[in-house]
């Protein structure tokens, strides 16, 4: 991608470029680099608007800052310092999708996306690798004087999932926290992951169909304080790459814990009862024979909890 951004800065008929893909992976550095490469320090600020759309999402920014911004016409592109210096300005609306109702109907274009991502150079962003992730996180620290263990920095690129943004995030917090050596532990306890242990046991105690040892377990996680949301997601990892597990199997367990977290969206403030009923159904979703043992006695099915 590097390659072809840099070839096509250096052609005269550059195309429009759409760049797609996670959080905190680079999009709009990419965007302001590219910014600064064509135009250079002296002009940067007189060509090019940058906006956090989930800050300035109203349609007066859209009416006052963008339209004055772009009604002031620009020169001849002649080369300045060096730089190529196109005939036009660049308006970044970062993060878009959190624009207004009204701003996006006054943006046309934000209501056609389908002849404006034709008209483009499509650029997806994937998430980053942890051998990127861990040599930026180790510049990082060395320039701020953090030591971080294998352990640490490993954890840190794994929960992170490929987000640079979530992990400066997460390695600022832990610093503030804890001071300048961090450990694994430290580094789980600012992030909202819950142990793998906890996780594990969850999970266990579902893959054995007693509903007595998973309702303690939930008890457990209950009694913690650990997010719902937070477990089945991590619950769905282990899921995934469990290698014991058929297809089928692994596919009845996730429409399990999709059902879950549709039931904890719609109903946010009986989480007791959607982790009783999670429990139920992972217990059958997990258990090649699913009948379920409450208090010793088997049972078939598991509505009725």
């Amino acid at each position: 991608m590097v390659r072809v951004l840099t070839n096509t800065l250096g052609t005269a008929n550059r195309p429009h470029m759409l760049f797609y893909g996670p959080l905190g992976t680079g999009k709009t550095i990419t965007a302001l680099a590219i910014a600064l490469q064509l135009f250079g320090p002296e002009l940067y600020k007189s060509r090019v608007l940058e906006l956090i759309a989930s800050d300035e999402r109203g349609i007066n920014v859209v009416r006052t800052k963008i339209k004055d911004f772009a009604a002031v016409a620009v020169g001849s592109g002649q080369r300045q310092g060096g730089y190529p210096c196109p005939p036009f300005k660049i308006i970044i609306l970062d993060e878009a999708d959190s624009l207004t109702e009204d701003a996006q109907a006054y943006l046309v274009f934000c209501s056609h996306p389908e002849p404006l991502a034709s008209r483009c150079a499509k650029f997806r962003f994937k998430p980053l690798s942890k051998e990127i992730m861990s040599s930026r996180v180790l510049h990082i620290c060395n320039e701020e004087g953090l030591h971080l263990d294998s352990e640490a920095l490993s954890t840190l690129s794994s929960f992170s999932q490929g987000d640079l943004r979530w992990a400066i995030t997460y390695l600022q917090g832990a610093a503030r926290l804890f001071g300048s050596t961090i450990s694994s532990k430290d580094l789980l306890s600012v992030s909202g992951v819950i142990p793998q242990e906890v996780v594990e046991a969850l999970y266990a105690a579902c893959k054995s169909g007693n509903f007595d040892l998973a309702n303690k377990e939930v008890n457990n996680v209950i009694a913690e304080g650990f997010p719902v949301s937070q477990m089945l997601s991590q619950l769905f990892d282990v899921v995934v790459e469990a290698d014991d597990i058929p297809d089928e199997q692994k596919a009845r367990i996730c429409k399990s814990l999709a059902e879950a977290d549709k039931w904890m969206v719609q109903m946010s403030t009986c989480s007791c009862w959607m982790w009783s009923a999670t429990q139920c159904e992972l217990c059958v979703a997990c258990h090649k024979n699913p009948v379920l043992k409450v208090r010793g006695q088997p049972r078939l099915g598991c509505r009725g909890f």
